[in-house]
């Protein structure tokens, strides 16, 4: 069985992108990754090239007329995807905010033997942990997706779906997905209030398309203000062994009292029939469980 690694980056040491934890948090199970990185106004190109042997750059020039929706994240992530070798059977994606613990890696590597030859399956399910404002508190309201597909087949007809979120294949056709008992620990909203904001206004205009004016951009200057968000839970287990060193490095504070929360009525109550029967009900979902 082969595995291939992918996944799309530009200018990640000027937003801080934790993109080298992530590549080498995959790294164990695959054997490349292939990163498709984009024309920087940074040292990114050189960052990626010194990660690991395992890794192929593909040198790629984003499409800045995709600005909305986050298109253009899609097709990047469809650039890399194509460019894996076509012996691989299965594709581990990972975006350059989010990483895996390496006590999931021979979960992810059991349930890829296991499926591998089934045709009725084309993917892999994961669960998600989205850190906020500290390594040390997880968003717990309906605004957070709580799974995501980031293993697929190796197949040709399956493509990246909207902002690059998940996946799909054919026409439009949702994926028939294996859940897996792994989480993805995603950082995107992780950073220095200043740096958090500068990734913020990146992101703005290519979400905001032809609404996005010199005036609308002055609404995202400043630091990025962690308050502003209705509510979290501390984290109370380990982190990727890969994400240690860029905790230690941690440089400003963020505490939250819990309190203070403002989860509505309709998340409380998914929250508690989530942990009474596993189930989430009435959220977004990208795929087919079989």
């Amino acid at each position: 069985m082969k595995v291939s690694g992918f996944t799309f980056i530009r200018n990640a040491i000027k937003y801080d992108y934790p993109v080298a934890e992530a590549i080498r948090s995959i790294l164990p199970i695959c054997d490349e990754v292939v990163v498709a990185v984009g024309k920087s106004d940074d040292d990114t190109l050189l960052l990626i090239k010194a990660i690991d042997p395992k890794v192929r750059v593909i040198e790629t020039v984003w499409n800045d007329s995709l600005q909305e929706g986050g298109t253009v994240l899609a097709d990047e992530t469809n650039k890399a995807f194509k460019a894996v070798s076509s012996s691989s059977d299965w594709c581990f994606y990972i975006q350059g905010d989010e990483a895996i613990h390496e006590q999931y890696l021979p979960v992810v590597l059991a349930a890829m033997k296991q499926h591998k030859s089934d045709t009725h399956v084309d993917g892999l399910l994961f669960k998600y942990l989205h850190f906020y404002g500290s390594y040390d508190y997880v968003g717990n309201s309906g605004k957070w997706y709580r799974n995501e597909i980031r293993v697929i087949k190796n197949d040709p007809s399956i493509y990246s779906y909207r902002d690059a979120q998940g996946f799909r294949k054919g026409d439009n056709q949702k994926l028939q997905v294996k859940a897996v008992d792994a989480y993805i620990y995603h950082y995107g909203w992780v950073r220095e209030p200043s740096a958090m904001q500068g990734k913020w206004n990146n992101f703005g205009r290519y979400w905001n398309g032809d609404n996005w004016t010199d005036a609308a951009e002055q609404t995202y200057m400043g630091e990025f203000d962690y308050s502003k968000v209705d509510s979290l839970e501390r984290f109370t287990g380990s982190h990727p062994a890969v994400m240690q060193q860029r905790i230690k490095a941690m440089n400003w504070r963020f505490d939250r009292d819990l309190s203070y929360n403002k989860l509505k009525l309709k998340d409380r109550l998914k929250n508690l029939i989530e942990k009474l029967t596993g189930q989430r009900p009435f959220d977004y979902k990208n795929y087919k469980i079989i």
